[in-house]
């Protein structure tokens, strides 16, 4: 039998941070993934976490385990295939260091991700996102730094951990204002930044520089750097002020993610350029970008105007007359 705990501290401290260079999100995902499964397994086997053997992390446990995510936690199969991910990673680096266990990892392997519906995305009109960026206070040192946040999240399309990890090194406000950001996987991009942006950044970067220590743009409260809770709560701060001056925003749930798709909703009607889009947020693959071509009407309003509908004949319903109608059925 092989205890796991070796194997996992490699996968986790050498192969995703050293080898594949994994973002630290990426690593605390895993990590609160084998979290999971060991709290799982060792529930089902009646033993410590530490007690565990490879041998035991089989397909039918694996299966169980997804089973558990679902019916118990209530996770959506979204989450339930990211943790089918990490597990599988796990398998894949498990293989040249434990020929023994192939069979075992196949079967795991095998498992399939789970299909779900696809939805239309979320996203906000541009009245909607301008009611939330004016909700802040600029009278107060919290206000002017939330304006900021939000305000950059959503011009340049960041996800959560490229907004609160961003250096301040990486914003430069001289002759063209950019930002500088490196994405998932690794994927540096460069944007550009609208002169309002400009100057909400450097509004709170006037009262920004006074506090020594992190090197992050945005921090919280106490000097420190800010975290995706500190901006979930930020965000849902101001929604909650935001929906009292425009009701349709009651209708609507607002995540971090949110402000994202508004930016290239927006950039899309735009420019009607689907390369841009895909290019200003990052994506590996454009494939990702094309959700965006489903929410945005312009694409089917231009395509119902080339297409000639078919010539019908016309016709008019007329009911039948009521007593020829009585006298069918004597």
């Amino acid at each position: 039998m092989t205890p796991i705990a070796p194997h996992i501290s490699a996968f986790l401290r050498e192969r995703l941070p050293v080898q594949r260079a994994a973002s630290e999100h990426t690593c605390n995902a895993y990590a609160d993934t084998f979290r999971l499964l060991f709290n799982y397994a060792s529930s089902r086997f009646n033993v410590s976490p530490s007690e565990l053997y490879l041998e035991q992390l089989d397909s039918t446990l694996i299966l169980d385990f997804l089973d558990y995510l679902e019916s118990v936690r209530g996770n959506t199969p979204r989450s339930r295939n990211a943790r089918l991910a990490g597990i599988k990673s796990f398998m894949r680096f498990l293989e040249y260091r434990l020929p023994s266990l192939l069979e075992q990892s196949r079967q795991i392997l095998a498992i399939p991700s789970k299909k779900f519906d696809s939805k239309l995305i979320n996203h906000l009109t541009l009245d909607e996102m301008q009611t939330i960026l004016n909700a802040p206070d600029l009278q107060t040192r919290s206000g002017i730094r939330d304006r900021a946040m939000l305000h950059l999240g959503f011009a340049a399309g960041l996800r959560v951990s490229e907004l609160i990890n961003l250096p301040m090194s990486e914003v430069t406000l001289h002759s063209t204002p950019t930002v500088r950001i490196m994405g998932k996987g690794r994927k540096e991009r460069c944007l550009p930044l609208w002169k309002q942006t400009a100057d909400d950044i450097r509004a709170w970067l006037s009262i920004r520089r006074g506090i020594p220590g992190a090197n992050e743009l945005f921090l919280n409260n106490h000097g420190r750097p800010m975290t995706r809770y500190g901006f979930q709560y930020v965000l849902r701060k101001h929604v909650a002020t935001a929906k009292k001056i425009r009701p349709t925003l009651k209708k609507k749930h607002i995540s971090p993610h949110v402000l994202r798709h508004t930016c290239a909703i927006i950039i899309l009607q735009a420019t009607g350029d689907l390369r841009k889009v895909s290019l200003w947020l990052g994506h590996s693959d454009i494939k990702t970008t094309q959700i965006y071509l489903q929410v945005d009407p312009t694409e089917k309003l231009d395509a119902i105007k080339e297409i000639i509908p078919p010539h019908l004949k016309p016709g008019c319903f007329q009911p039948p007359d009521k007593l020829i109608a009585l006298l069918e059925k004597s």
